[in-house]
């Protein structure tokens, strides 16, 4: 009994943990994850948190005049940090985690790429899950316009790498993995025994911020570690989606984040329509120059980069040293661009809040985003049969 017990949990093991998820799997349930996250106290993002991480930096140095919000009890930070924790926890269980070094050249461009990211997001108010995923779901045109700008950087940043391989086709290359140290201690045994610490340490943590009254921030952060969990198990990029498409031809990402986004828009609509969220929750003021502007450097960035708001920090989970740099500089050169509209005034010049529903009803802003969805779904698939917008 005990023997057909453990092959039983053995094969349940490696369904869910040695079997990579497809990105449709990891797009419907990043679609109800953002719902329920939303009912529970907020939307999901990244980049608030990445930005307060920066914040707290430069005020501790005691380069900013005021402080700035403790990471520890910042609703964003916690989202942001349980996303990382998530993605470490599944990348140990699965036996994929490795601190995986980079070429200098890669290095470099993690951390130019990460400062076109920091720019980007405080130009549109939120990265690629904020100021679109999240600002879409939420009926935002700004989260529209984020989107074009995304697909505009996605096609220039693979300009600039196709400029790049001709050009230093020697210095240019991936990440390089580093194997198992051999002898007696073998680490991929060991890895899924730190996985389920990594996870019982998270599940600890939340439940110490509920016995300390902060029961939202113990949610926020069981929130971003499934998150984490479903984003390292199916891979599922949002770099991919936008630059793919221009690269390979390839279509599924960019379909798995269309079906994500429907999922999500149907949640967001029937919470605020019901009155159970305000109508204006995450509808950001940049429409439309700071969600075209800003996407167009984010997408510029992610490419260089080689990973988004998300996909930095799940990389970051599984050891990836370059997006380690990607997320320094992210984290610095937002804090510091968002210092610079708020100080200057430009952020009241770059774009209006512009809720759908306000102007065309809850139908037929739905019927425009669902048009949306299902004319960038059938493109990326007709592109991955005719290859018309490839470069590569």
């Amino acid at each position: 009994m005990s023997g057909v017990m453990k092959q039983k949990f053995k094969e349940g093991y490696d369904l869910v943990f040695a079997e990579q998820w497809s990105p449709m799997m990891g797009g419907i349930w990043i679609g109800i994850l953002s719902i329920l996250c939303f009912a529970w106290n907020r939307p999901w993002g990244v980049f608030g948190g990445i930005r307060v991480w920066g914040d707290w930096v430069f005020s501790s140095l005691g380069l900013y005049s005021a402080p700035g919000l403790d990471p520890v009890f910042s609703t964003s930070s916690i989202l942001s940090f349980g996303l990382i924790f998530g993605a470490l926890g599944s990348a140990l269980l699965s036996k994929q985690f490795a601190i995986r070094m980079a070429p200098g050249l890669e290095i470099i461009k993690g951390f130019v790429g990460g400062s076109f990211m920091g720019v980007g997001a405080s130009l549109a108010g939120g990265c690629n899950v904020g100021g679109f995923y999240t600002s879409v779901s939420a009926f935002s045109a700004s989260g529209l316009a984020m989107m074009v700008g995304l697909l505009v950087g996605a096609y220039l940043g693979l300009r600039y790498l196709l400029w790049e391989l001709e050009k230093f086709p020697a210095k240019s290359g991936g990440a390089v993995a580093k194997g198992s140290t051999e002898g007696k201690f073998d680490w991929k045994v060991t890895q899924p025994w730190i996985g389920v610490l990594v996870f019982a340490a998270g599940i600890f943590l939340a439940y110490l911020y509920s016995k300390r009254a902060f029961i939202s921030l113990g949610g926020l952060l069981l929130f971003g570690m499934a998150f984490g969990l479903v984003i390292q198990r199916t891979r599922f990029c949002f770099v991919r989606g936008f630059r793919d498409p221009f690269m390979t031809g390839e279509g599924v990402m960019g379909r798995a984040i269309a079906v994500s986004l429907l999922i999500s828009i149907i949640g967001f609509a029937l919470i605020k329509w019901n009155g159970f969220r305000a109508e204006d929750a995450y509808v950001m003021s940049r429409f439309w120059l700071g969600g075209l502007l800003g996407g167009i450097i984010f997408g510029i960035g992610m490419v260089v980069a080689g990973g988004c708001g998300s996909g930095t920090l799940w990389r970051v989970g599984e050891g990836h040293v370059k997006l380690m740099c990607a997320l320094i500089s992210f984290a610095l050169m937002g804090s510091l661009f968002s210092k610079f509209l708020n100080t200057t005034g430009l952020i009241n010049r770059i774009g209006l809040s512009v809720f759908l529903p306000a102007s065309m009803g809850y139908v037929w802003a739905f019927l425009l985003l669902l048009a949306v969805l299902i004319a960038y779904y059938l493109l990326v698939t007709w592109n991955e049969e005719t290859d018309k917008f490839t470069v590569f």
